[in-house]
């Protein structure tokens, strides 16, 4: 018999208000980027966006966590400052609050029921500062001799090197050694939450690249963006590793939950 697919949930990016589209005037938007549903679903997974809940409503995102097997958080909008207790030195680093208290709850509550979190990108410095940390908002300016790690011109054809600390949980998935990978942001993790280990730094400046939680359930984050590399492109890490070890980690939770219910 067919084993029956995962369910992943994929945290939703917010395209908020705009009296000035010419689609959906004035209308909140919610969407996921195509390539991250597409690898989510490489492995015979089926994808999920999560959507935001009104408040006061008659669903929870707790509801959520309990009928689906994983979460990725997505990338996208900078985290607010004002989520880890600090000010935006910019006006344009003042991120989406509002999908950040979404997104907050939401990793709350597949924490809570033990169900396996991967954070991509945004969604590694979000895992960080809900658990207590914080971000540098600006790599750039706030940290000396630092990388592009951002490049708007070249995108996701920004590329440097990371490595993975050694007897890490991601060298056992990835293996040992220095590996490539794109770069699109220009925030970083800079305190690191509660019961967060750093996995992996970018080699020429140290700026945190993984994360892993040491308790349960299963939640890590990187900072690079898996589902954009070319998998014709033997130079860059692949995504693989990762999606397959947090797919097992899916796979295993939920036969937990089910013999737990017989």
């Amino acid at each position: 018999m067919k084993s029956e697919r995962l369910r992943i949930g994929i945290s939703a990016c917010f395209m908020h208000k705009d009296p000035q589209r010419a689609i959906f005037k004035g209308k909140t938007l919610l969407y996921v980027e195509e390539s991250l549903a597409h690898w989510v679903m490489r492995l015979g997974a089926q994808a999920f966006m999560i959507p935001s809940v009104a408040t006061g409503g008659k669903v929870e995102l707790s509801e959520y966590a309990a009928a689906l097997d994983g979460l990725v958080l997505h990338g996208g909008a900078d985290v607010a400052p004002e989520s880890y207790g600090e000010k935006p030195l910019k006006d344009e680093w003042k991120g989406d609050r509002v999908r950040d208290l979404y997104e907050i709850e939401l990793f709350k509550a597949f924490k809570a029921a033990e169900k396996p979190v991967l954070g991509i990108c945004r969604g590694a410095q979000l895992i960080n500062v809900a658990l207590g940390g914080s971000l540098y908002q600006d790599i750039n300016t706030q940290i000396d001799k630092s990388l592009v790690h951002r490049d708007w011109n070249v995108y996701d054809q920004n590329f440097h090197e990371i490595k993975f600390k050694h007897g890490s949980y991601l060298e056992k998935v990835f293996g040992r050694g220095s590996f490539r990978t794109n770069s699109v942001h220009h925030q970083a993790l800079k305190d690191i939450g509660d019961g967060l280990t750093v996995e992996a730094i970018s080699t020429e400046d140290n700026i945190v690249e993984g994360i892993k939680y040491q308790g349960v359930p299963y939640i890590c984050g990187v900072q690079w963006h898996p589902e954009f590399h070319d998998d014709e492109d033997n130079a860059l890490l692949s995504g693989d590793p990762l999606l397959k070890d947090f797919m097992q980690e899916c796979e295993v939770r939920r036969t937990e939950l089910k013999m737990s219910q017989r």
